[in-house]
């Protein structure tokens, strides 16, 4: 695939609140009018659908198989959600009608797609952040990017880190070096920015993950593209393997 085409994961709490994903679409409708990107590919979290089947999972004990396709097939509802909002936004189910189409955005709905291509864990390890970069390795794409309500990954002293390696993110969590605060400074929230087998499948094909928060309170997909901005000012944090070179 071209350099010009792209993957954004869009997360649930982007997808949920309406400004967040106006803000999110507009931004990259705008990379797109500037001819930075040509085609854009589009692939729903599973939100608050997701939450609700993990916590009926914890309570009813569904089991990783149940679980793990309810949980897949919140992503097609949401992304179905997403294109009834947007109609001009392509629904897609098979990754070759991305390649043949004539749409700069198509929503990619995962479920039958994942049912015939059958190769990830079922468990509560995976979850959309690692469907999406499963999908980039799919369609040949040297980067995914991961688009929440978070301005990344941050460290104990709350600054936001630009740059990690699978295996460095892996021994601050486990040495409780990462930290708990969120999007603003004032909200805590658990730091669990990634599901954990995103970081086996980094390792595995060496493609990187960046984390851009899609907010509308700011325009940090916008700035990420900007060739205008230096990487010291623009705010994200990128997850490559531990053999990547620095930034």
């Amino acid at each position: 695939m071209d350099n010009n085409q792209a993957i954004f994961k869009i997360g649930g709490k982007i997808l949920e609140n309406p400004n967040n994903i106006e803000s999110t679409v507009s931004q990259l409708t705008k990379l797109y009018e500037e001819n930075i990107l040509q085609k854009i590919l589009l692939i729903p979290g599973g939100g608050s659908y997701a939450n609700f089947i993990r916590k009926t999972d914890e309570e009813l004990k569904l089991g990783d198989e149940l679980a793990h396709w309810m949980a897949i097939y919140s992503m097609n509802y949401n992304g179905i959600e997403l294109n009834r909002k947007y109609p001009e936004l392509e629904l897609i189910e098979d990754l070759k009608d991305f390649q043949d189409s004539k749409s700069i955005f198509c929503i990619f709905l995962p479920y039958n797609y994942l049912r015939k291509n059958d190769n990830l864990p079922h468990n509560w390890d995976v979850t959309s952040d690692s469907i999406a970069l499963y999908i980039a390795v799919q369609l040949q794409v040297n980067k995914c990017f991961l688009i929440k309500d978070i301005e990344g990954i941050y460290g104990i002293d709350e600054e936001i880190i630009k740059k990690i390696t699978t295996f460095q993110y892996i021994e601050l969590k486990k040495n409780n070096k990462l930290a708990r605060i969120g999007l603003d400074q004032a909200s805590i929230k658990k730091s669990k920015p990634i599901d954990s087998y995103l970081l086996t499948l980094i390792e595995q094909y060496g493609i990187p993950c960046f984390l851009i928060n899609g907010n509308k309170n700011h325009q940090r997909i916008s700035e990420f593209f900007n060739p205008n901005i230096s990487d010291e000012i623009k705010i994200f944090t990128k997850i490559v393997q531990k053999s990547s070179p620095p930034l």
